[in-house]
């Protein structure tokens, strides 16, 4: 919709980004203790905010074990740890997303049993905000290779922004990024930095993983930070990787490889938000249209 982009005000215009990038596997406890060194790694090297992938607590494939490492939010221990770290590292912590379990093994409900949320913790431990995955991974890649996301998991119905010391932030995880209005709307809204936390297929990453999160730069006018899953996964999985940040003008600022697990820094000048929409104000340029069909025969 045609509009002025919403502004604010504030004392800090920079900040450090980490993304963290794991190769989760079944062990939640296991996992819990590689990223947990991780984002202490990530902290003591600067970060102000540390982001982790898509599905970072467990990465599960087979339903009967899925409600043996997947909890509701009431009693959590990967939420309560990934509370405690935050506290005491002193950082904004988004956890890009983990499985959240809606109803006690989706005995008797009608929608699927789990949600994927992203947790942004604050440094004083706080939940700031959730988001849960708006659009489901329903394709099939190949013969052998089908995901029924929708099968497991509940959509979200709502797109979220949060209001951090340095900038405005958008919410959004991994599939997602093929839905450009989802990132227009967020722009739109007053975001400058937008996350895609993911676990990516190799094979669609490989075809369109830049392309894709370099337009949602480009086109949103917007920070893109994705921390991503990579490597061969216990559960049999293989991700793409390359966990990346990238500039309001679409360049690459910082770029993991495709096995590697660690993080990345980035750093992220609100100053060059300005710049680009100074420069390509498309987002103040819209108009309204309509579609006609013409019919040749």
């Amino acid at each position: 919709m045609p509009g002025d982009i919403p502004s604010t005000d504030r004392d800090k215009q920079s900040f450090t980004a980490a993304l963290i990038q794991t190769c989760s596997g079944r062990d939640v406890d296991q996992n819990l203790t590689e990223i947990g060194a991780m984002i202490r790694d990530a902290a003591a090297a600067g970060a102000d905010y540390i982001q982790t992938p898509e599905v970072t607590t467990v990465i599960e494939t087979d339903a009967k074990r899925m409600p043996e490492v997947i909890e509701p939010v009431a009693g959590n221990r990967a939420l309560a740890t990934y509370q405690e770290l935050a506290r005491e590292l002193g950082i904004w912590l988004h956890i890009g997303s983990m499985a959240i379990a809606l109803h006690h093994n989706g005995a008797g409900a009608d929608t699927p049993p789990y949600a994927n949320r992203s947790f942004l913790f604050t440094p004083a431990g706080d939940v700031a905000a959730t988001y849960d995955k708006i659009h489901m991974f329903d394709v099939q890649i190949s013969s052998g290779q089908t995901y029924r996301e929708s099968k497991r998991y509940a959509p979200g119905r709502a797109s979220v922004l949060v209001d951090l010391p340095w900038a405005t932030l958008g919410l959004t995880i991994c599939y997602d990024m093929r839905f450009p209005a989802l990132y227009r709307a967020l722009a739109k809204g007053g975001a400058e930095v937008i996350a895609v936390p993911s676990s990516f297929t190799v094979p669609t990453g490989k075809a369109h993983w830049h392309a894709l999160l370099r337009a949602r730069a480009i086109e949103s006018q917007c920070f893109i930070l994705a921390a991503a899953q990579a490597g061969h996964h216990e559960s049999g999985r293989d991700t793409y990787g390359h966990s990346i940040a990238i500039s309001p003008w679409g360049e690459i600022l910082s770029e993991a490889d495709g096995e590697t697990t660690g993080f990345i820094l980035a750093e992220i000048d609100l100053n060059e938000v300005t710049k680009a929409r100074d420069r390509v104000p498309s987002l103040n340029n819209d108009q309204l249209f309509e579609i006609t069909r013409v019919q040749t025969t």
